[in-house]
């Protein structure tokens, strides 16, 4: 590691005398893209590719994970270009994921069994109301953490065990490989190339198969306290071991990356899930500390140091980060489904506008919501109320209301939700969020991050660096072959970008507040 150190930075200089760069990939929900960070942690060049969202069956939601693949492959290639850089310049690899999301595949020739199923999916309903039936939900949520939920990658290998021809057979014989999708991209860039193609079978790769600790805790499987995998619980879900990955922590050199192409050589030395690695990016290191990532659902995480703590008002406990050999550090987090693909779906599925920045202009020209109230219960409710048969509704519609209110509304429905969440995490904390940093695609929105300040009564901070997820990706990264010292440098290099102040009054915000609610009731019950 020294010569590697010594490679990308100048001894004793101080910031801005590094000489290389880190690479990020971050596999989202709806697209993947990959970033070029400087040693300041600003952005070089960006590449970003959409994948299509596959919804067989209402309430299913799918991803094809040789899309995924594929495009994770066309971004680290782009965004290398575009920074005009060379494999000798990039210092590491890190990856960061939409954590729940599911693929099995066969062992020998890379091959999926199934699409991958997204952590939005809920098809797996009757495997959990199964689970608490028996009695094992309090069992589940004491080893992990965790309640009983669709949301969990548990339930969901369950399901493809049972529901995919000769695939539980397949995984008893060790056959198959699962993991959600750091898993599947690090299988893919550290499987061996010495023969053209895919694999074939009676020939298997080399190819590294882990995940790290802020992934697995959310599985339902892994034992929150020894952070190892649970074979009681395995059991219980009917799961066998063979399948899972090795667990790792979030900072260390993993392997090289295999595959011919830019970054061939480059070492792969991160890994968080995406809203640990936004926690890690905006440097909330430090017990109390929290942020909210504002993208294709909110996530809302509350640093609580190195012990898991126990909610009491419906948040879930997670790992936040584990570096290295040192203790892993934990957070209560609160997790909302539906925010920035509410946006998404007004923009394919209605056609309320081409581009998902427009949505501002067009809430901007009305003065209100015009009594519009907007529950996108699309998966049904997660924190903090966990009703899964929750359905999206839009209510208080008069002719007077047009596309421009309703669009209104759905950005209001973000900042309610969010401030369900925020009430949670200060009830569990005991002390109240003075401050909120956001960051994700959805914080450029300046008329919601005012409405989200004024729903909470504090100040609402975006940080310089909006990409925070792919940050603390690099972050972690550069941690681990010694391009960054320490965590005390990360959180120098934090900078404020703007910060909104409430200034509504505590009248108007409950007022609207209580409008939602008396929605939200609407909502329960449709599935």
């Amino acid at each position: 590691m020294a010569d590697l150190f010594s490679r990308f930075r100048h001894p004793g200089a101080g910031h801005g005398s590094y000489k290389g760069f880190i690479l990020a990939l971050d596999q989202g929900t709806t697209s993947t893209r990959a970033i070029v960070f400087d040693a300041r942690g600003a952005v070089v060049s960006v590449s970003q590719l959409e994948h299509r969202q596959i919804f067989p069956r209402p309430g299913w939601v799918e991803h094809d994970p040789e899309e995924i693949r594929l495009n994770a492959r066309r971004v680290i290639a782009d965004a290398v270009a575009r920074a005009d850089i060379g494999t000798e310049d990039i210092a590491a690899l890190g990856i960061t994921n939409q954590r729940e999301t599911t693929v099995i595949w066969d062992r020998e020739t890379g091959e999926p069994v199934y699409n991958a199923i997204v952590w939005q999916d809920t098809r797996t309903t009757p495997i959990c109301d199964e689970l608490e039936a028996a009695g094992d939900g309090d069992l589940f949520r004491e080893r992990t953490g965790l309640p009983v939920s669709t949301y969990f990658a548990g339930p969901t290998i369950r399901w493809i065990l049972d529901n995919v021809p000769g695939v539980r057979e397949r995984a008893e014989r060790g056959e198959l490989a699962m993991g959600t999708m750091d898993t599947w991209i690090i299988w893919e860039l550290t499987r061996s190339t010495r023969h053209s193609g895919r694999p074939t079978r009676g020939r298997q790769p080399r190819a590294r198969h882990v995940t790290d600790v802020t992934n697995a805790s959310r599985t339902m499987l892994m034992d929150i306290r020894t952070r190892q995998w649970d074979p009681e619980l395995c059991e219980r879900l009917g799961i066998p071991m063979s399948l899972l990955p090795e667990i790792i922590s979030s900072s260390e050199v993993i392997d090289k990356v295999q595959r011919s192409g830019p970054v061939h050589g480059v070492p792969i030395a991160g890994i968080l899930g995406d809203q640990q690695a936004a926690t890690f990016g905006q440097a909330c290191t430090e017990p109390g500390e929290a942020k909210c990532t504002y993208g294709t659902g909110n996530f809302l995480l509350l640093n609580t140091g190195t012990e898991p703590k126990t909610s009491e008002h419906g948040l879930i406990t997670t790992v936040a980060y584990q570096l290295g050999d040192a203790p892993a550090v934990y957070a209560l987090e609160g997790s909302v489904a539906v925010t920035g693909s509410l946006v998404q779906w007004l923009r394919d599925n209605l056609g309320f506008f081409d581009d998902s920045s427009q949505i501002e202009g067009l809430a901007r020209s009305v003065d209100d919501n015009g009594g519009c109230v907007v529950v996108p219960a699309f998966s049904g409710l997660l924190a903090p109320r966990w009703v899964p048969d929750a359905r999206g509704v839009i209510v208080g519609l008069t002719r007077y209301v047009t596309k421009a209110h309703i669009s209104r509304a759905a950005l209001e429905a973000t900042a309610f939700q969010t401030r369900e969440v925020v009430a949670a995490m200060n009830a569990d904390a005991g002390v109240p969020l003075t401050r909120l940093r956001a960051d994700g695609g959805m914080v450029v929105n300046s008329l919601l991050m005012q409405f989200q300040a004024d729903q909470l009564g504090v100040p609402v901070t975006v940080p310089e660096v909006a990409e925070t997820t792919a940050l603390g990706a690099a972050y972690a990264a550069g941690l681990a072959v010694g391009f960054f010292t320490d965590v005390a440098e990360i959180r120098s290099l934090w900078q404020e970008k703007e910060t909104y102040m409430p200034n509504a009054s505590e009248e108007d915000r409950d007022a609207a507040f209580s409008l939602w609610n008396k929605a939200v009731e609407r909502s329960v019950g449709w599935a």
